[in-house]
Formats: C-alpha cells, sequence, structure tokens
C-alpha cells in the first residue's frame, strides 16, 4: 500500500464535530478547478462507505451534531497521488444524532432543511437547494483546497486531511474544521448579522465539519 499523508493546514471556522483539534480558516473567492492529467485513474466514490459529520452550537453553549451524505463523487489519482476531484452532497440527508426524542428530531431536521415556506430560508433551503458541491482545485502537502457551493455561492476553503490510495482503493479522512456559514448566506440568528438577539438565540457563525470519504476504482 502507498500511503500518502496530507497532514491539510489549518482551515476556518464551520461545523459538523469534535473540538479538541478542530482547525479554522477564511473562504476565499472560488478558484479554477483542478483538472486531471490523460495518465490519472479514476476512483468512483462510495457513497455508502462516505460520511461528513456536522456540529453546530448555540453560543450560550448547547450544540446539535448529525451527519450528511454524499450523492455521488469521482476523484483522480496520477502516480499514487490525489490530483483531482469533485463530490455532491445531498442536502435532504441533513440528520441529527443527538436527539432521542422522534418529534423533537424530527423538528430539528426539517428546520436545517427548510421544509415550511416561514423557515425555508433560515438555513439550508433544500427545496430550492437540494445540493451542495466541493471540487478539488489544488492539492499540496499539507492543504486540499477546494471550491465549496452551498445555497448556489462558491468559496474556496482549505481542508485538514489525510489521503491513503492503494491500487484499488482511496480513502480521504479529514480533522475537524470549521467554516463561517454566514460566507454561504446562512444568516439565522447569527450575532454577526443580526443585532439585538438575545444572548441565548445567538447561534455560532461557525459550523464544525469531519469528512470522511471512500472511493474504489
Amino acid at each position: 500500500m502507498k500511503r500518502i499523508v496530507l497532514s491539510l493546514v489549518a482551515v476556518a471556522g464551520l461545523t459538523f464535530f469534535t473540538t479538541s483539534c478542530k482547525k479554522s480558516t477564511e473562504a476565499a473567492d472560488a478558484q479554477d478547478v483542478a483538472t486531471e492529467s490523460a495518465e490519472a485513474v479514476k476512483y468512483t466514490v462510495d457513497t455508502a462507505a462516505s460520511v461528513i459529520e456536522w456540529k453546530g452550537s448555540k453560543v450560550a453553549g448547547n450544540s446539535h451534531n448529525g451527519t450528511l451524505s454524499l450523492s455521488s463523487g469521482e476523484v483522480s489519482v496520477k502516480e499514487g497521488v490525489l490530483e483531482a476531484g469533485s463530490f455532491i452532497i445531498d442536502m435532504n440527508t441533513i440528520k441529527v444524532l443527538d436527539l432521542e426524542d422522534e418529534e423533537q428530531r424530527g423538528w430539528l431536521e426539517g428546520h436545517l432543511k427548510g421544509t415550511t415556506e416561514d423557515k425555508a430560508d433560515h438555513f439550508f433551503n433544500v427545496s430550492k437547494f437540494p445540493e451542495a458541491k466541493f471540487e478539488i482545485t489544488s492539492v499540496t502537502e499539507g492543504a486540499i483546497e477546494g471550491n465549496l457551493t452551498l445555497k448556489d455561492i462558491t468559496k474556496n476553503v482549505k481542508v485538514p486531511a489525510t489521503v491513503f490510495v492503494t491500487d484499488s482503493e482511496i480513502s480521504i479522512t479529514s480533522e475537524t474544521f470549521t467554516i463561517n456559514r454566514t460566507e454561504w448566506g446562512v444568516n439565522f440568528n447569527s450575532g454577526s448579522v443580526i443585532k439585538d438577539l438575545a444572548a441565548d438565540q445567538v447561534i455560532s457563525d461557525d459550523i464544525e465539519l469531519k469528512v470522511s470519504i471512500k472511493a474504489t476504482k
């Protein structure tokens, strides 16, 4: 097995997971997407074995966490090195994992998805924006950068991750990192956007994320 370790550099605040070693980074303008070479080998994402873990918190302290799933994806590898790739995220798969009560869990999932007209654009408005996308723009030692598109807004982010490549499989596992949700127009109860909110209503702009992707040749 050829092991390629890309200890990806600090990324700014979003989420969906553990906080002990999370990285944070500022979103930048979208960049040109990386292209695969003629010699590259393609790997197709195994959506059943891939997951995005998320965590969102109120400034006052309480938080919720859950998962998102990929609907498709493909990466290209040349001589054992990750070269390019893109991933489609199914926003309808938002799940909350920390609430056991079915009614409470269903309410929060619906709130995040925006399944009712009055709450449609509070967070992700999945009826209007059913998919998100991540496209790799560069891979360097210590960093995978890519264009993240949410709600039709595209920003470039840098993700800390470890990559393992074999002849039959590639795995990409990120460290916990964060993004600032307001960069993508997700402004509900953001203290930086909405003034004079009660302290217990303010939701952190940062969302934590941890990504695990498997792909096969």
